[in-house]
């Protein structure tokens, strides 16, 4: 089993941090965007891009198991 990317890995902290460690930049009420307070905005897009990034991550590490395989069935042919 490999180790994942780094790619991977930064996609999958970016969400973390994003909500966890930035809270004293977004915890307010004012100003309203989209008639909703701005820590409520914030709290909704980050559940949308959440999975962006997931899936981001998903396709990096199928992309590099692809191209593992690939590369095993190249030497395991040549032998």
């Amino acid at each position: 089993m490999q180790r994942p990317a780094l790619g991977s890995i930064l996609l999958g902290l970016i969400p973390f941090v994003a909500t966890c460690f930035s809270v004293s930049l977004w915890d307010r009420i004012h100003p309203l965007i989209l008639g909703i307070p701005f820590n409520f905005f914030w709290s909704i897009v980050w559940m949308v891009l959440t999975p962006l990034c997931l899936w981001g991550a998903y396709r990096i590490e199928t992309q590099r198991e692809l191209a593992a395989k690939r590369q095993q069935a190249r030497q395991g042919g040549a032998d």
